[in-house]
């Protein structure tokens, strides 16, 4: 036993439910009476039968020590979490011709950068090369930088610590838990004060996303691919710790296109999203043009096109009327022009 396990053994096992609510959440899991009274962890510990270590899976004079990983690891990544992360860096590398990028990016918080570019000209490789903080060891060749500052192995491989979300276009879930229950675990991962009320609001936010509205109960692998896409972007940005979102493609998804960058942009994400769609593309302040898996040109959002975006929203929300109302078994025979 270490000497912080040791430690841990001899505090009063009340006062430390009270301050790490990780404990009571693995203690539950014994399915043992828990009445702490005076007792300290470690006379608790003493009292519960051989039975309950062999079916968690350790021996006794284990627990106390996995209980200690368990405060570190939550407190881990509390402190990951408060991190501020204010810019992110990409320095070039080659294309799949061996052509150098000769660019250097940096993306800043709040910023929406977007990736364009033909089916399988690299923008999901891309993607890939930032989710993993890529430090001139993938097919690219290019680098991340965090703040300025090239990433510690711990921070690019530590699940905890993962500063990047990414939103794929094909999305499934492998629990059978209900919407509820996903989002409420995920909040107490986060040891928020309120976990329930966060699931309401992330719930509410996600149903606010899409056309397709779904209620708390129903099974997260009954959702649709809209509903699931717009319960995690609105988890993403309400939720997660994540600074940086990486979205490939949510423009075929059912999902409110503007509001759900709005919000994330709102929580001071670093967005960068692999569009095909107008209204996507001049929506962020630059687009990387990715040409034989490089990135051949960097475009900044001009004047003129944010003017031209508005005239394009007015088109869009016409289509998205007329794609509502074939929904609701109306003809469309008026003179649309």
């Amino acid at each position: 036993m270490s000497g912080l396990a040791t430690d841990l053994a001899a505090q009063p096992l009340a006062g430390l439910l009270q301050q790490h609510p990780i404990l009571a959440e693995f203690i539950a899991t014994l399915e043992v009476e828990l009445s702490p009274g005076t007792l300290t962890l470690g006379q608790w510990l003493d009292e519960l039968p051989d039975e309950v270590f062999f079916d968690a899976g350790m021996e006794r004079a284990q627990m106390i020590d996995h209980l200690q990983r368990l405060i570190d690891e939550m407190a881990a990544m509390s402190a990951a979490s408060h991190e501020q992360i204010h810019s992110i860096t990409l320095i070039g590398g080659h294309d799949k011709q061996g052509r150098a990028e000769n660019l250097t990016l940096e993306f800043k918080a709040g910023e929406i950068v977007c990736i364009v570019g033909p089916t399988g000209s690299g923008k999901s490789r891309l993607l890939g090369d930032i989710e993993c903080l890529a430090q001139g060891d993938t097919p690219t060749g290019r680098r991340v930088l965090i703040n300025g500052c090239e990433p510690d192995e711990e921070r690019r491989y530590a699940p905890d610590r993962k500063l990047v979300a990414q939103l794929s276009q094909n999305m499934n879930f492998v629990v059978d838990l209900s919407v509820r229950d996903l989002i409420s675990m995920h909040a107490r991962c986060r040891m928020l004060a309120d976990p329930e009320a966060m699931a309401d609001q992330v719930i509410a936010c996600a149903n606010d996303l899409t056309g397709e509205k779904f209620l708390p109960s129903v099974s997260v692998t009954q959702l649709s691919g809209g509903q699931t896409r717009a319960l995690m972007i609105a988890d993403a940005a309400l939720l997660s710790s994540s600074p940086v979102v990486l979205i490939d493609e949510i423009e075929n998804a059912g999902v409110d296109r503007k509001r759900a960058l709005e919000l994330l942009v709102g929580g001071e994400k670093i967005v960068l999203i692999s569009t095909h769609d107008p209204l996507l593309a001049l929506r962020g302040t630059r687009r990387l043009v990715i040409r034989h898996g490089g990135i051949a040109e960097v475009i900044e959002t001009s004047d003129q096109e944010r003017h031209n975006l508005e005239h394009i929203e007015r088109m869009d929300a016409t289509l998205m009327g007329i794609r509502e109302r074939l929904r609701s078994g109306l003809r469309i025979e008026e003179d649309l022009q």
